[in-house]
C-alpha cells in the first residue's frame, strides 16, 4: 500500500503562518480528516503535527502543521524554534498570509534562502471583507499572488493541489538507492551481520529498502551474515556483480570478495540517495588531518537507547581515536538536534539518515558547506579509515 511508504520517502509539505491563521483547519481540509486540533484560541498548535497522506497527482506526502511564528513569551520562542527546525526537512511550504505581511516577509526570505518553494495562501475568504483587495495588497508587498482559500468551506483546495504539483522539485522521486550499479538479472549479495543493533526478528530499514529495490529491478538477490560469506560465495554458480555489506565489516568483506565483484555498503548507498556523495567523499580526506586537539561531531538521525557496540557512539569514535589519538573529542547529537554553529568542529559525520528525507540531509550539508566545515557519513568515513575508499563502488542516482 502506498500509505505504508516510509515518512522519509514522502514529499514534506509544511504549513506556516501566524497563530489562528487557519493552518490546522487547512491541513484538515487538505487531508479530508480531522488531523489537527482546531480552535479559535491562538496558539492551540504547540508542536508540529504530522499527517501522512496520498494525494492524486502528487503521491505520498507528509503534511506538517506548525505552531504560529508570531508566538510570544519564553514558550512561544521555543515553539517558533520548532517551526524553524521543521523547515530543515520541508520540500514545499504553504504560507498563510495576512495583508500587512509584516510577519510573513522574513519567513518568505528564509524559505527562499533555503531554496524551499513557497505557495502563498490567503485563508478565511468566507469571512466578511474584500478578499480580492487583501490579495492585491499581499501581491504588492511580496511580489507573489496568493491563492484565495476558505478551509472551512473547502474552497481553493484544488488550486493548492495544482500549485504543489507545479512547485515539485524537478528531481523529486527520481533518486534510487542503487543508481547505475545494477541492471536486470544481475546477481547481488547482501552481507548483513545480525549484531546487537539489529532488531530481533526484523531487518533494519536500509536493508529492507535496498532489498525491495533489487526485487523491483528484477535482480537476483542473495543474503548472508558475515561469518557465512565464504560458504555463500562457494555455493554460488558465479561471482556476484555487486556485494552490499554493512560498513562495520567493510574490510572483512573486501578481503574475502571475488576480485570481479563490486563492493559497497548500505550507508554508502544512502550517502548518495539522501545526501551529496561528492561532498561526503571529498570531506573524508579531512580525517588524515585530524589531530588529538581536533573535534568531531557525529550526527544520528534516529534516537535510540545506547547499545554496547553502537556504531555511532562506540565503534566509530573508537576507530577515529585509534587513528588520531585518545584525546580526540567526539560529540554526538541525535534526532532533529543539530548545532546551528558547526565551526567548532573539524568534521561532521552523518549516519545513513534512513529516517530523514533527502531535503533534511541536504539542508545539513549546505549548512556545513556554508560554514566551511567538512561533512561525510558513516560508510564513507569507515571506508576511508579501512583504507578502501578508492576501491568501493559509489552509485550515481
Amino acid at each position: 500500500m502506498r500509505n505504508n511508504v516510509s515518512a522519509a520517502n514522502r514529499l514534506h509539505i509544511a504549513l506556516l503562518g501566524r497563530r489562528n491563521s487557519g493552518k490546522s483547519s487547512l491541513i484538515n481540509a487538505l487531508t479530508g480528516q480531522d488531523t489537527a486540533l482546531v480552535s479559535d484560541t491562538p496558539g492551540t498548535t504547540t508542536d508540529p503535527v504530522q499527517k501522512a497522506m496520498e494525494i492524486h497527482g502528487i503521491g505520498p506526502c507528509l503534511f506538517i502543521d506548525t505552531p504560529g511564528f508570531d508566538d510570544e513569551g519564553a514558550l512561544g520562542s521555543m515553539r517558533i524554534e520548532r517551526t524553524l527546525k521543521a523547515t530543515a526537512k520541508t520540500d514545499i511550504a504553504l504560507l498563510l498570509c495576512q495583508p500587512d505581511m509584516e510577519e510573513e516577509l522574513p519567513w518568505i526570505a528564509l524559505l527562499e534562502e533555503k531554496n524551499i518553494p513557497v505557495v502563498l495562501i490567503l485563508n478565511k475568504t468566507d469571512l466578511p471583507g474584500d478578499a480580492q483587495a487583501a490579495a492585491k495588497r499581499i501581491e504588492e508587498v511580496s511580489g507573489k499572488r496568493p491563492l484565495l482559500v476558505s478551509a472551512r468551506r473547502r474552497e481553493g483546495i484544488e488550486e493548492i493541489r495544482q500549485a504543489i504539483i507545479e512547485k515539485l522539485p524537478s528531481d523529486f522521486g527520481e533518486q534510487t538507492i542503487l543508481g547505475d550499479l545494477v541492471s536486470e538479472g544481475d546477481l547481488v549479495l547482501l552481507v548483513m551481520p545480525q549484531d546487537t543493533q539489529a532488531p530481533k526478528g526484523r531487518l533494519i530499514l536500509p536493508q529492507v529498502q535496498t532489498l525491495r529495490e533489487l526485487l523491483d529491478r528484477r535482480c537476483l538477490a542473495m543474503s548472508c551474515t558475515t561469518d557465512q560469506l565464504p560458504a555463500t560465495l562457494q555455493a554460488l554458480s558465479r561471482a556476484p556483480k555487486l556485494i552490499i555489506t554493512d560498513s562495520q565489516v567493510f574490510k572483512t568483506v573486501y578481503e574475502q570478495k571475488p576480485e570481479e565483484s563490486l563492493l559497497t555498503s548500505f550507508s554508502v548507498l544512502f550517502a548518495a540517495y539522501k545526501g551529496d556523495i561528492h561532498y561526503y567523499t571529498a570531506s573524508a580526506s579531512v580525517i588524515a588531518r585530524l589531530t588529538p586537539a581536533s573535534r568531531v561531531l557525529i550526527a544520528e538521525a534516529c534516537t535510540h537507547a545506547p547499545l554496547s557496540e553502537d556504531i555511532g557512539r562506540v565503534k566509530l569514535p573508537r576507530l577515529l581515536r585509534q587513528r588520531v589519538g585518545e584525546a580526540l573529542q567526539v560529540d554526538l547529537v541525535a534526532g532533529a538536534d543539530f548545532p546551528q554553529d558547526l565551526t567548532p568542529y573539524d568534521l561532521v559525520i552523518q549516519c545513513g539518515a534512513c529516517m530523514f528525507n533527502r531535503k533534511h540531509v541536504l539542508t545539513r550539508i549546505e549548512q556545513a558547506r556554508k560554514q566551511g566545515v567538512a561533512m561525510t557519513n558513516y560508510g564513507i568515513a569507515i571506508a576511508y579509515l579501512s583504507g578502501i575508499l578508492d576501491k568501493i563502488s559509489i552509485s550515481s542516482t
